[in-house]
């Protein structure tokens, strides 16, 4: 058995593969960035490594660090943990080299399955269905163009060394093809180093399916049942569960054994996934279920298959990367109720879901669903990562009490200032067509500004609050003492509206030299955390940038600007287009105007708020 273990990686599957190997009393290493320094996973670790400054590419993704670190410490061997590099297969050959044990696949496995044309091309020889598209080698414009128009519109187009998302795009007809695939090119190139495509025939009501396999390094390869990973956002999931609703134990039987054969045709060791879409119009039927891809890894959903099969799947990894037979046959594993998991994530869905970076002075996650977590309360929040910061998973006796568990859960949970997703998936969990069952990856989308959290708490919870904060913040109040300035009420920062009740109760309270009024935080029925406060006054309102004032959302790199001074735009035009946390963010015209200043070249680093253009309206 492995007795210590590096993890290339960090956030919360860095501290879950930790809390598995302590338990089978195996040594941990963590690597970090400059901007990890006080990460969680650094804390947990038995010994922790620097390895550079705090972009990914100079530091978690710079192999040669990674296996330096392992050296430096005496680790055995290297688990990866998803993302970063774990589907590198030219890191996991020098990890080999290297004399290290690989927790994961054999580099050709990866290679086979990392190329998504590639990997179609093997699956129909297999014997896996696959889905109608293009796969070809000519990449030019105009034959892509050709080949969509073939296909038929909508069409998916998908980067071949792409994974979450990125280098992914939905085209709905041909006029928006080129820019589509100019984006989706650029990210896939950002992202993987390759921006290279292809093309697939976009199914109109799918569901995303995907069977978990392990095999071993003694021939042995089973399967560990479905999941559901329907519920996305821009092709990132949102919510998973385990087993998939609806599915019947012939459909079953029919993409489980085609997952194995899948897994089989590259002779694969170790945790891995199998990814279908299925048509869900008819339901979910075996004819109408085909190959997408296969994730060599560890995926961030695994918790759901190990609450409904009662297995460790890191302890089987690193038992078959010790070159153990899988501790368990396929006769031996079966499901036992159902689980949801949530993606919590540190984003603003009032604001487009833009990542919210800062410091968490609050973080207190309700303890009656587990929880998977990589930050801490005080922790800091940077921009240089995904902002996903826990997975909340609950378990059930069946679908609806996990359902009803995980919405319980998240609206108990308290976190603070950074915004998050928790309302959000609270309202989807109470989606009509999610309670069904019968929801597909089209459901939010389709549910827009339905799923959308209020910008205020709604008056009754603002007038409980207030009443509470009146009584708190009068205790501080001296009479003997001068008026030092005028003081308002804000929610979460902003100002409240006059129509509001809560100013009712305190419109303008007198602060008593250095005593203020408290801050009062409460949760409402949405899980959503509110905290009123004072907001100081004096005088006029103090000047602000004007509604055409184009802000930096947060830190990031400018990556496109698609106008110039003086250009004429309009409304919704998108003006430029800034990278942060992993993922391209466009920025467009808030009315029809002129840009009357530009700040902004590509390539270049801003802060958040810097002023990146000016919109003045139209005479």
């Amino acid at each position: 058995m492995i007795q210590s273990l590096l993890i290339a990686n960090r956030g919360e599957i860095a501290c879950r593969i930790i809390r598995t190997a302590r338990a089978m009393g195996i040594r941990t290493v963590a690597v970090y960035s400059d901007a990890d320094a006080n990460a969680l996973h650094v804390r947990d670790a038995d010994e922790a490594v620097h390895i550079g400054p705090s972009p990914a590419r100079e530091s978690y993704i710079v192999g040669e660090k990674i296996i330096a670190a392992a050296h430096a410490t005496g680790a055995q061997a290297i688990h990866p943990g998803y993302g970063f590099l774990s589907e590198n297969a030219a890191f996991a050959q020098s990890v080999i080299d290297a004399g290290l044990i690989w927790v994961g696949p054999n580099p050709s496995s990866i290679t086979a399955m990392g190329l998504k044309d590639a990997a179609k091309t093997l699956m129909q020889a297999a014997g896996v269905p696959t889905t109608p598209g293009y796969l070809g080698e000519d990449q030019s414009l105009e034959r892509l163009t050709a080949e969509a128009d073939a296909i038929g519109y909508p069409v998916l187009i998908k980067a071949v060394a792409g994974g979450g998302g990125k280098g992914m795009r939905k085209v709905d007809n041909p006029a928006d093809f080129a820019d589509a695939l100019a984006s989706c090119r650029r990210e896939a190139a950002s992202s993987f180093g390759n921006d290279s495509v292809l093309l697939e025939k976009w199914i109109t009501n799918p569901r995303h399916i995907e069977v978990q396999v392990f095999g071993d390094t003694h021939g042995n390869v089973v399967h560990l049942f479905e999941r559901d990973c329907s519920l996305q956002r821009r092709h990132q999931k949102v919510i998973e569960e385990a087993p998939a609703p609806g599915m019947t134990d012939v459909t079953r039987a029919a993409i489980c054994d085609a997952a194995v054969r899948a897994a089989r045709a590259v002779d694969y060791v170790g945790a891995g996934t199998i990814e279908f879409i299925a048509d869900g119009s008819p339901g979910l039927r075996a004819d109408r279920i085909w190959f997408m891809e296969m994730n060599t890894r560890l995926q961030v959903e695994h918790p759901v298959t190990e609450e409904i099969t009662g297995v460790d799947l890191v302890e089987w990894q690193l038992r078959v990367a010790s070159g153990e037979p899988l501790p368990k046959k396929q006769h031996e594993l079966s499901i036992n109720g159902h689980a949801i998991e949530a993606r919590l994530y540190a984003e603003d869905p009032a604001k487009g879901f833009l990542p919210s970076t800062g410091t968490l002075e609050q973080f207190e996650l309700d303890a009656h669903v587990r929880i998977d977590k990589g930050v801490y309360q005080g922790a800091h929040i940077s921009p240089f990562y995904d902002p996903m910061i826990a997975k909340m998973i609950a378990h059930g006796l069946d679908r609806e009490e996990a359902r009803e568990t995980l919405a319980y859960a998240l609206n108990r949970s308290i976190i603070w200032p950074l915004r998050t997703n928790a309302a959000f998936i609270i309202k989807a969990l109470d989606h009509p067509d999610f309670i069904a069952g019968t929801m597909d990856t089209g459901l939010i989308e389709r549910a827009g500004d339905s799923l959308i959290p209020p910008a205020m708490p709604c008056d009754d919870a603002l007038s409980d609050a207030a009443r509470h904060y009146g009584r708190q913040s009068l205790a501080g109040f001296r009479l003997n003492a001068p008026r030092q300035q005028q003081v308002v009420l804000a929610v979460n920062g902003q100002l409240l509206p006059a129509h509001m009740p809560i100013l009712d109760y305190v419109d303008q309270l007198p602060l008593a030299g250095p005593m203020e009024p408290p801050i009062i935080s409460f949760t409402t029925d949405e899980g959503q955390t509110w905290q009123i406060g004072p907001m100081r006054v004096s005088g006029n309102a103090t000047g602000a940038a004007s509604d055409g004032a184009i802000l930096s959302p947060m830190p990031g790199r400018i990556i496109a600007v698609a106008v110039a001074a003086g250009d004429a735009v309009t409304k919704g035009q998108k003006l430029l287009t800034l990278e942060a946390m992993k993922m391209e963010h466009s920025l467009v015209a808030p009315f029809d105007g002129v840009v009357a200043e530009l700040n902004a070249a590509e390539g270049g680093q801003v802060s958040e708020g810097a002023l990146l253009a000016r919109i003045e309206q139209a005479e």
